[in-house]
């Protein structure tokens, strides 16, 4: 329990604690990094620790968690959970008021967590107004009122209206701003925080953070995690191997396809079963996102430098595909495969998609 559990950037870490044991804590706080990094992990320890009734005693700030208000506060620690929550509560609304109804997530009467509200995936004017009304409020069941948006998505409306309260911000709360790209941010909106960048760790600290997760796992396996979750311990924590390796096959399917033109059966076979609905959204999500990855791969080995690829479990058969085609295939394919994530958000037609993507290729 405590800052000891929060794998990797030590350094910053610890800058963060120093300021809070200096009572020099900023107001505005951008914390960057990739997905899966640890910001909001992050963000909720200095939550605790700026509200904790028995913090332990040390050089460097730390919590307990096991306080009333540790606990409260850690119940939002599973956001996806809690989010889903919200939006189900939110849809069980009648029309009238569900409209009016902004997402949040609080567990805690001081710490108020603002993620990206649905079906835009974005913070909206209203949640940042909210936030207006009750940051300048005392807060009485903790030393500080914390604010954390999950996401850099902003209506423009909102970042505008975001503006005022840390120009002015009152000397009890504190906001957290995560990003996995702080230039996202209005300029006017950087130059009132101060960022801290969560770096990624080196695939070995992932494969030992991995091999304890998942002893059951292989090396290759373990090998192969560490590579996709990018260096991002929660990626690596969340990440479902088996459905990579899934999207994976898949993927092969249409990259083989989309060099050889003369038979597209495995092609069309492959590409019917990712249909419309919902359900189909999160596979069809992955499937884009391995897309990406093998198609880094091909450059990688390009480019020579081959000790960089994702997928090292199928080293000899990236190294095949890329024998066979040059930078400027890579490049038309991902160019091709960023308009087949356009026509997602569009609802066109998956699986029709995907053979266009693939036999467009192919006749280049």
């Amino acid at each position: 329990m405590g800052f000891d559990s929060f794998h990797g950037n030590r350094e910053t870490v610890d800058r963060l604690r120093e300021m809070l044991a200096r009572d020099r804590f900023p107001h505005a706080i951008i914390l960057a990094g990739p997905r899966g990094a640890g910001k909001f992990t992050l963000a909720q320890m200095l939550a605790k620790a700026m509200n904790c009734q028995s913090p332990p005693k040390g050089t460097l700030p730390d919590f307990c968690g096991v306080c009333d208000n540790c606990e409260k506060i850690a119940q939002a620690d599973d956001l996806g959970a809690r989010c889903a929550e919200a939006v189900e509560a939110r849809e069980s609304m009648r029309e009238v008021d569900k409209k009016e109804t902004r997402l949040f997530v609080q567990t805690h009467p001081e710490v108020l967590i603002v993620p990206p509200d649905p079906p835009q995936m974005m913070i909206k004017v209203d949640q940042v107004r909210h936030v207006i009304e009750t940051a300048y409020h005392r807060p009485g069941q903790g030393a500080r009122r914390i604010y954390i948006f999950t996401e850099s998505s902003f209506m423009k409306e909102a970042a505008n209206s975001l503006l005022k309260v840390l120009e002015e911000p009152p000397d009890f709360a504190t906001i957290f701003l995560l990003a996995e790209n702080p230039g996202a941010f209005l300029p006017t909106i950087r130059s009132r925080c101060v960022t801290f960048a969560l770096s990624p760790l080196k695939p070995k600290e992932i494969e030992h953070f991995v091999a304890k997760a998942h002893p059951d796992w292989n090396m290759s396996q373990r090998q192969l995690a560490a590579r996709i979750s990018g260096g991002a311990v929660g990626s690596a924590a969340s990440l479902d191997l088996a459905a990579y390796v899934v999207a994976r096959k898949d993927a092969l399917v249409l990259l083989h396809a989309a060099m050889d033109a003369d038979d597209h059966s495995a092609l069309f076979r492959t590409t019917e079963t990712y249909r419309a609905g919902a359900e189909g959204r999160e596979k069809i999500e992955q499937l884009i996102r391995t897309l990406y990855w093998l198609l880094e791969d091909l450059m990688f080995v390009n480019s020579g430098t081959p000790e960089m690829i994702r997928n090292t479990d199928i080293a000899s058969e990236i190294q095949g595909l890329a024998a066979r085609i040059d930078f400027n295939w890579i490049s038309g394919a991902v160019q091709r495969l960023s308009e087949v994530e356009t026509g997602m958000r569009r609802n066109l037609l998956r699986s029709l998609s995907l053979d266009a993507f693939a036999t467009s290729l192919s006749r280049d």
